[in-house]
């Protein structure tokens, strides 16, 4: 009897290293990024590398994603945050696919870039500081703990963001923590605050509170991948720049493009795609679980910060190490008309 069948070869998928050293895809990153070409792969490699997820998402959407942080200058390393290649499953062409999301330190990057901020900052307030919030003057004032380990340990209960043009325009915003949880809630398909059944015992969540007091066994923490989770201060400090910037901010070129491009899926052609996911769908056969977001409407917050300590001059809030810019020449526009995502 012949056991032909049992040897047939299955494919294999080609690893992403593989994908980048074929001569038409060398060429076409060679058109793009020039003398750099080298420099880039071995970037974009070592992100892959690192991301086991990652890897299984089909290579293109990869590379766009990288393409259009190199064209925005920005690092795709994970260490540095400025943007990141994200996992996402395309359920209408059963495929894994990497969407581009840009890091709360890419919105910094780039605003500083523009040379029209002489300050900007993202803060977050923690339990004992905050001494009083008046909505109707836009502000805050708060007493800041000196001691920076103690402060790092300390409860956050609220997130601040400001920026100031070069002619002196302020314009700041503060949320609560229980705003921002709302916010994640409403607007992240992978973040759930309160427990929640799934179509499937398997897909239960515990709450947020119950995760962060370490209930969740090990071999359900697949579930809890969001950045929601794993980084909830650094998607804050993300959503409340993305709502200061697109309400009052100037926009670059450079921000408008990775402010309407963040979440997508990049076409070759240089389009994007949201890409609309099931939340119980987004388990890979490694037991992992990929972030999907959807688009949030726009929502208003005004609010303005001064800061005092305790018998001495009030001190205002602000960022060391933004009072002086990079001052490329960019097209002033505004971005009036722009939804602002989670």
């Amino acid at each position: 009897m012949s056991v032909q069948n049992s040897l047939v070869k299955q494919p294999t998928k080609k690893s992403f290293s593989s994908f980048l050293t074929q001569d038409d895809i060398k060429k076409r990153i060679f058109e793009i990024v020039g003398r750099d070409s080298q420099k880039f792969m071995t970037s974009i490699l070592s992100a892959v590398t690192n991301n086991s997820t990652l890897q299984e998402c089909e290579p293109m959407s990869i590379l766009n994603c990288a393409f259009l942080g190199e064209g925005l200058k920005l690092s795709p390393s994970p260490q540095l945050g400025q943007y990141y290649m994200v996992p996402f499953n395309d359920s209408k062409r059963n495929i894994k696919v990497a969407q581009f999301q840009l890091g709360y330190r890419g919105y910094i990057q780039l605003a500083e870039r523009s040379g029209y901020y002489r300050k900007i900052n993202v803060l977050a307030i923690k339990e004992g500081e905050l001494i009083k919030y008046d909505p109707l003057t836009e502000e805050l004032e708060v007493n800041l703990i000196e001691d920076e380990e103690l402060r790092e340990e300390t409860k956050t209960i609220g997130y601040y963001a400001m920026f100031e043009y070069m002619n002196g325009f302020r314009k700041t915003l503060y949320w609560s923590k229980k705003k921002m949880l709302l916010h994640a809630d409403k607007y992240s398909q992978s973040f759930s605050l309160n427990a929640k059944k799934g179509k499937e015992p398997k897909y239960d969540k515990v709450s947020y509170e119950d995760y962060m007091a370490g209930k969740v066994p090990e071999s359900e923490m697949w579930k809890y991948s969001s950045f929601w989770y794993k980084d909830f201060d650094g998607m804050a400090f993300k959503t409340m720049l993305r709502q200061l910037i697109s309400k009052w901010g100037i926009m670059s070129i450079d921000m408008q493009e990775a402010y309407t491009k963040d979440m997508t899926e990049i076409k070759e052609d240089g389009s994007y795609e949201y890409i609309d996911n099931v939340q119980e769908e987004n388990e890979d056969n490694k037991g992992n679980f990929i972030e999907t977001m959807t688009i949030p409407e726009q929502q208003e917050d005004k609010t303005e910060v001064k800061t005092t300590k305790e018998k001495k001059p009030k001190k205002e809030v602000t960022n060391k190490t933004t009072d002086e810019f990079m001052g490329n020449e960019m097209q002033q526009t505004f971005a009036d008309e722009l939804d602002p995502l989670a």
